[in-house]
């Protein structure tokens, strides 16, 4: 398994970090009342903080030193309930700020997943799954202590700091005045330490995703990976990756934590200027023991919310760049959406047509190269050809799952544009040849062709592919619970149900893309009463390689470099000798 796939970095848009904030903070208004209640706690909590370092001044000139002794008391009583009262409101401001963070986060994660969903399948061809999953879920969590601390570290921090200079400055202008001075080194050195770490944690970003690509998709083949004997080969290629992942969480790190060194070594010169003011400069004589103890815990109360906001900052750098990449998805338009004039599409007859429809996957190759047909409602076309023809693009463009590039595809006369995409694809079944099957029971795989469809109807549809027999000889039946992709059931066993799906969602057009492919012989002549059934009164597509499979067809498309080369009932095609002709000899002779 080659490592240069999930080396690929993805590419990111450069963004602006303060638009990216605003984005991820307005989430925050929905629970505003809860925010303000929050903010009123703690805005009680800087109250205390700043009122302590005053009854301790009060405490020693006003009644330690007059021996006051009750009113010394009544001061720490008073003290006590306050400080037993900001105990409490801490732990209700917690509890309110894990609820709204926890609330934010499964709103994004639904918004970015149900944004995912209405992406074409062109952004899921680009990628790997495990590069789609790392945003879903690594760098949503990330977003949590960011929000959390916004409310409870910035703000609350912000006015503690504001609120210590005022009363630094009313009680000693000078002491204030040094115990500031290193504020302007500090501001600088943050400054350029952000510069440098934020790329980092872009690319550690991106290791994690290559990370968790490689071991999605790891995972999913481990059949294969055993089957030959490949683990040391994948073993090698995840040992490399954990290296970049490791060697850029280092790489990053290491400039974050520079932040914390700046504000101690800051911290520590104030300190020391401080001290050096007070009692060189100043002396003993014009600060009292009281003030110059409460300066010294002012200055903590200065230093320490400084250094609670520079760990937000750090914080802040670190996940914005998981910010970042949820939103450049969530700002990816789908290729393929609703128009503003769309109308519903009403209940399906059956007519297709193609009016001289080109396609390309990257406009450059043509897939399909002026294809035009006309299907009467109720037919059944049979699409043969070689492997890249272009027979999928032509199903998947009915569907819609691609737009044309040049052309029109018309069911009933209505450009496949100009109506709703869910109704029109509410009104097909489509079954292709990965025969995916869900975690859950066999029931409820059959119901997700139609989740409104009834235990009847489920069982109707088995037993019309001859699924029900095989489903009984289970230990619970219909209730048998099936592990991630069918796991357990043998590939015929998984396609049977895929048809009985297919079959109760009663769709107004089929597809049927390579739909046997993965049934033994004996196993697809018992299927072939059942699609018959299923082709019954509806207009129909039907991909085989098998071309016994498609002999009872109405028509026959031969397609070829992107082009239908020839066209006709079985019987006509074989009389032609054309290409047709050769592809069934080939494949009956054998």
């Amino acid at each position: 398994m080659a490592v240069n796939s999930y080396k690929d970095d993805e590419l990111s848009v450069e963004r602006s970090k303060l638009q990216t904030l605003k984005r991820l903070f307005a989430y925050l208004l929905a629970y505003k009342w809860q925010i303000v209640l929050v903010l009123l706690i703690m805005g009680y909590g800087v109250v205390i903080s700043l009122v302590n370092p005053l009854i301790m001044e009060a405490a020693i000139d006003n009644h330690i030193t007059t021996k006051d002794w009750s009113g010394l008391y009544r001061l720490l009583l008073l003290a006590l309930f306050l400080n037993l009262l900001l105990v409490f409101t801490v732990k209700l401001r917690m509890y309110i700020m894990a609820k709204v963070c926890n609330s934010i986060l499964l709103t994004i994660r639904q918004e970015l997943y149900t944004h995912i969903q209405k992406l074409d399948f062109h952004f899921f061809d680009s990628r790997p799954t495990g590069k789609i999953l790392s945003r879903i879920i690594g760098d949503i969590n990330s977003l949590k202590d960011v929000l959390s601390n916004c409310v409870t570290t910035l703000i609350p921090d912000g006015l503690t700091v504001v609120a210590v200079v005022v009363i630094m400055i009313c009680k000693n202008p000078k002491l204030a005045l040094a115990s500031m001075l290193t504020i302007p080194f500090m501001a600088v050195a943050t400054t350029w330490i952000e510069v440098k770490a934020h790329p980092r944690w872009q690319v550690f970003r991106k290791k994690s995703a290559n990370l968790n690509a490689f071991v999605h998709e790891d995972m999913a083949g481990i059949r294969i990976i055993q089957s030959f004997h490949a683990q040391e080969e994948t073993r090698d290629t995840f040992d490399t990756l954990i290296e970049e992942h490791r060697g850029a969480f280092l790489h990053a790190v290491r400039m974050s934590d520079a932040f914390g060194s700046v504000i101690d070594f800051s911290w520590g010169i104030g300190c020391i200027l401080l001290y050096f003011t007070g009692i060189v400069i100043l002396g003993v004589d014009e600060v009292s023991v009281g003030t110059f103890i409460a300066f010294g815990t002012y200055l903590n109360m200065f230093w320490q919310p400084i250094h609670n906001i520079s760990n937000f900052y750090n914080q802040l750098v670190t996940n914005i760049a998981g910010a970042e990449r949820i939103f450049e998805i969530m700002d990816t338009p789908p290729a393929i959406s609703d128009a503003a004039d769309v109308e519903e599409m009403p209940e399906i007859t059956g007519e297709v047509i193609f009016e001289h429809v080109s396609f390309s996957y990257d406009e450059q190759t043509k897939v399909l190269d002026d294809v035009s047909f006309r299907i009467k409602p109720g037919e059944t076309i049979a699409l043969v050809g070689p492997t890249g023809a272009g027979k999928s693009t032509i199903v998947n463009l009915i569907s819609r799952f691609y737009d044309v590039q040049q052309g029109r595809v018309l069911i009933d006369g209505k450009d496949v544009k100009k109506v709703s995409i869910e109704s029109l694809r509410k009104q097909m079944g489509i079954m292709t040849q990965d025969n995916f099957l869900f975690s859950g029971t066999i029931r409820d795989n059959i119901r997700y062709g139609r989740l409104d469809a009834t235990d009847e109807e489920i069982i109707a549809a088995a037993k019309a592919v001859n699924a029900h027999e095989f489903i009984m000889k289970l230990e619970k039946g219909y209730d048998t619970e099936l592990s991630e992709r069918g796991g357990g059931l043998s590939i015929g066993q998984k396609q049977l149900l895929a048809f009985a799906r297919t079959m109760v969602s009663m769709p107004k057009i089929l597809i049927l893309d390579e739909a046997t492919s993965s049934i033994d012989t004996k196993t697809e002549l018992l299927v072939q009463s059942g699609i018959e059934h299923l082709l019954q009164g509806r207009t129909s597509f039907v991909i085989a390689h098998r071309l016994s499979t498609i002999q009872k067809a109405d028509r026959i498309f031969v397609v070829d470099d992107g082009r239908i080369v020839e066209e006709g009932s079985a019987g006509e095609l074989l009389a032609k000798k054309g290409i047709y002709y050769q592809l069934y000899m080939a494949q009956f002779s054998a």
